[in-house]
């Protein structure tokens, strides 16, 4: 009978304990229920470099990243409520890292830096240590200059790896009044597989053509584990495009022509130094322009870069003043030439790598 007895009780407790841990399990974790404010957070943009291009005497245009999520906005009705989630998830997650400390941004860390103040809060940490990409480089050829070589394509993923840890050689050109947000973002990228295919295509355009084979399917290489660069002429003197965080799988990835890829082989002056697929990468990694694409009122959502309304080209002379702040020309975020690019700051290293906490929009890629 004693026996019984125990064994009931066991059985109790047994019950009792499964529907805690089941009560337990339905709450929300502390970072879903970090409140963020999203009031400043914007998806469609004005095309202000598109003014600064067509003005220019020797026009060259930098990057499209933003002409084409304004383009897919309009094509596809659930791509801002996606990004919308995923810039939600992200400002959560810096947000639960962050100490309780008085920022320059919008008060939690959102971003919305002003002015020339790069003080903001205490940078993120993180138990992730070094994150690794893996890349899948598509060469899509209609020349033999176009069939760019292992000893170019290796020589960019060298400049990502440089760029995104911080160890570039002109990492010390940049400005004493910006070298203490400089950031050591700790990817570390490998080249998985290249993939090259001859096409009778002049040029690719950015409708992301270059991303489907003649039937009609993706070609990309599981976008899920895999950063997938598109290495072809896009034509229009545009240098490349990327897909931010929350659009389609089946076309995420960078795409950059070839005679702006890497350092060697038909890398071409002024943007011979691979800071073209750096910029893309940012994208990639949920980064905007330097200057928010648009005017004084509108930021990059990270509270260590000032304020700009427009994008700088050339090697500009510092300070170059607007907004009544001095741009961060140096960032690899702007415009400007490759060998006038250094520096990615601690904000937006933060909004980089929280995009790969549990989750995240590419926390996929952490195994």
């Amino acid at each position: 009978m004693k026996n019984n007895y125990l064994l009931l009780l066991a059985a109790m407790a047994f019950l009792i304990s499964c529907e805690s841990e089941s009560l337990i399990s339905e709450q929300p974790s502390p970072v879903q229920q970090i409140e963020v404010d999203m009031s400043d957070f914007y998806l469609f943009t004005e095309d202000t470099d598109d003014l600064e291009f067509a003005s220019r005497a020797t026009p060259v245009k930098k990057c499209v990243s933003m002409q084409v999520l304004n383009k897919k906005l309009l094509e596809d009705k659930d791509l801002a409520k996606r990004m919308y989630k995923v810039e939600e998830n992200l400002r959560r997650a810096i947000a639960s890292k962050k100490p309780k400390t008085n920022g320059n941004g919008n008060g939690n860390g959102n971003g919305g830096g002003g002015g020339g103040d790069t003080t903001g809060e205490e940078p993120v940490g993180d138990n992730l240590g070094t994150i690794q990409i893996p890349v899948v480089v598509h060469v899509l050829y209609n020349t033999s200059a176009q069939n760019i070589s292992d000893a170019q394509i290796n020589s960019q993923i060298d400049i990502l790896n440089a760029d995104f840890s911080a160890t570039n050689a002109d990492l010390g050109l940049v400005p004493a009044a910006f070298s203490g947000v400089t950031a050591d973002a700790n990817f570390q990228f490998t080249l998985a597989q290249v993939v090259r295919k001859s096409t009778t295509r002049t040029s690719f355009g950015t409708n992301d053509a270059i991303k489907f084979d003649a039937n009609g399917g993706s070609n990309a290489v599981d976008p899920s584990r895999y950063l997938n660069m598109w290495v072809g002429n896009i034509g229009g003197g545009i240098l490349g495009y990327a897909q931010f965080p929350g659009g389609a799988l089946a076309t995420d990835g960078v795409v950059v022509a070839p005679n702006y890829f890497g350092s060697t082989g038909t890398a071409q002056a002024p943007f011979d130094l691979g800071r073209t697929a750096s910029h893309e990468v940012g994208h990639w990694l949920n980064l905007r322009h330097i200057w928010g694409d648009g005017r004084c009122n509108r930021d990059d959502f990270v509270s260590d870069t000032p304020r700009s309304d427009r994008p700088n080209y050339g090697c500009p002379s510092f300070p170059t003043v607007h907004c009544r702040s001095t741009d961060m020309t140096m960032n690899f975020m702007d415009y400007t030439n490759d060998a006038c690019m250094q520096m990615f700051t601690q904000g937006q290293k933060e909004r980089m790598r929280g995009l790969f906490y549990a989750n995240g929009a590419r926390s996929s890629f952490i195994l």
